[in-house]
């Protein structure tokens, strides 16, 4: 397979060569590219690109990966060619640790650092893990994966929920396991993103990301899967930073 290839694989939208900054989009826990379907492709120049994460929706037949640090390796790897304008991470819950183990990775190797690292309803590295779904059971977990595609649209089937559990609960192990007491400071800035009627990680739970990086903390109006809208005020504190390293 060419590197080409291998390169598409994680980003099903190809990077404009005409984008002023760019910022690369990490499914939430269990899901793939697709829950950033409502997004718009830019907004004031600044492209958002999903990235599919092996073992997810169109990789489901490859290898999910064992830890964040391991994912950070490949998506650091697969995403160094489009590094060449200013670029941001964005996650949400569980896969905000991901996008800031990628950040991690890309300092600690020496090559291009983000922007900014954007981090929705999550706890910082060392104050977790956290959350619900980590002493959930396979049936609680397929009934929240129900919820979720009906909340994006789509019409579950026991089916699809048994497939998907699989997936869910490979990256909940994955977050579990992620202990990190003393993380990686980012030389560049962190936005920690909390929503007002968000009742899994609250608002109040995320002043730990100041021991991470230049921490600036923002509340927005909205429930736990208010981001899967991609709604103007989201898009616009995600292209605020990078607009001011242009």
């Amino acid at each position: 397979m060419s590197q080409q290839r291998q390169r598409d694989k994680w980003l099903p939208a190809m990077p404009s060569a005409s984008a002023t900054g760019r910022v690369f989009l990490i499914p939430y826990s269990g899901c793939g590219a697709s829950m950033y379907r409502r997004w718009p492709r830019q907004h004031d120049g600044v492209e958002f690109l999903p990235v599919e994460l092996p073992g997810h929706e169109t990789r489901f037949a490859e290898p999910t990966y064992q830890s964040y640090q391991e994912l950070a390796a490949s998506m650091a790897d697969a995403l160094e060619p489009y590094l060449d304008v200013p670029f941001a991470f964005f996650g949400h819950c569980g896969s905000a640790l991901a996008a800031y183990e990628t950040s991690a990775e890309l300092v600690r190797t020496g090559r291009p650092a983000p922007a900014n690292l954007y981090v929705s309803s999550e706890v910082a590295p060392q104050d977790g893990p956290a959350g619900r779904f980590l002493s959930m059971n396979d049936v609680e977990l397929g009934a929240e994966l129900e919820k979720l595609i009906r909340e994006l649209g789509g019409t579950p089937s026991p089916e699809l929920i048994e497939l998907y559990v699989e997936v869910l609960r490979s990256d909940v192990e994955v977050n579990k396991r992620y202990v990190v007491p003393d993380p990686l400071r980012l030389p560049g800035p962190i936005t920690a993103i909390g929503w007002t009627e968000d009742d899994e990680i609250p608002y109040s739970t995320m002043g730990g990301w100041d021991a991470c990086g230049e921490a600036t903390s923002v509340l927005l109006r909205g429930k736990h899967h208010r981001f899967l809208d991609g709604s103007a005020d989201l898009l616009e504190v995600l292209c605020t930073g990078l607009k001011a390293k242009r």
